[in-house]
């Protein structure tokens, strides 16, 4: 990212605030909700899932530890803590192979084909965000297949999240529900880590020394908001999302394509 400009690097600043906002606001987001916007300031996803990944690992363990803290001595905190380990034992192990059957793909993947992909899977989120839709499975089978896709996903390009949460939250209350998922995508994300390493892949170090920051701000404001979904819900927040996220996505599609 040495031969941005400065207009650039104050977009991939914001969207970064952005980035962490949503992650910790929503449990989930800080790549789907994020990526498809980087993209169209630098189509290259192999320079910012390594940034996006360690940001997650640092917020949500981050977030996780602070929680547990300050539910300790709290009557009202969950039984068992804000994690609900044996479900997400369970869960991962429908995933784990999809996902590292995902992780070979974006290695060997050409970087114009996984924009595209991420662009697609992001306009069909976004579609279910504005009709108010969301993915919903009714079955075991269906969940399973869910996971799986998910995992592959994730592996992929580190935005799975909808179809995970499309069966994880039918069968997690919700004050352990953002957690549970902090900690899936902690171990998830663990693993892309490791092959980014493996395969040389350039972790952009430098540049964490002033997108955290970045991420930082986004993430107090998210952990507020939060607070204040648990008691509410919030659908129209929701339908804009998506409709930000179709336009975004159409115009990446189109540069990508083009």
């Amino acid at each position: 990212m040495s031969d941005l400009t400065i207009v650039q690097y104050v977009l991939i600043a914001l969207i970064f605030v952005w980035s962490g906002f949503v992650r910790s606001g929503l449990g989930f987001g800080g790549a789907v909700l994020s990526l498809p916007f980087l993209l169209l300031v630098l189509d290259e996803p192999l320079v910012f899932l390594p940034i996006i990944a360690v940001h997650l690992l640092v917020f949500s363990s981050l977030t996780i530890w602070m929680n547990n803290r300050k539910l300790a001595n709290s009557s009202e905190a969950p039984a068992g803590g804000t994690v609900d380990w044996a479900y997400l034992w369970r869960i991962l192990g429908i995933m784990i192979v999809p996902k590292l059957i995902g992780v070979f793909g974006l290695i060997t993947m050409p970087s114009d084909v996984l924009s595209a992909i991420i662009f697609v899977i992001v306009a069909l989120y976004s579609i279910s965000y504005i009709i108010d839709r969301p993915f919903r499975s009714g079955s075991k089978t269906v969940d399973a297949l869910f996971l799986m896709a998910g995992g592959y996903i994730s592996g992929t390009s580190l935005i799975g999240a909808p179809l995970i949460i499309a069966v994880v939250a039918q069968h997690l209350p919700r004050e352990k529900l953002r957690d549970t998922l902090f900690a899936l995508w902690f171990i998830l994300v663990l693993i892309k880590m490791a092959a980014f390493i493996w395969a040389d892949v350039d972790l952009q170090l430098i540049h964490h020394l002033w997108l955290l920051p970045c991420a930082a701000v986004g993430h107090v404001i998210g952990l507020y908001v939060h607070d204040r979904m648990l008691q509410a819900e919030t659908p129209i927040f929701f339908r804009v999302l998506g409709v930000v996220l179709l336009i975004v996505s159409t115009v990446g599609m189109f540069s990508v394509l083009g």
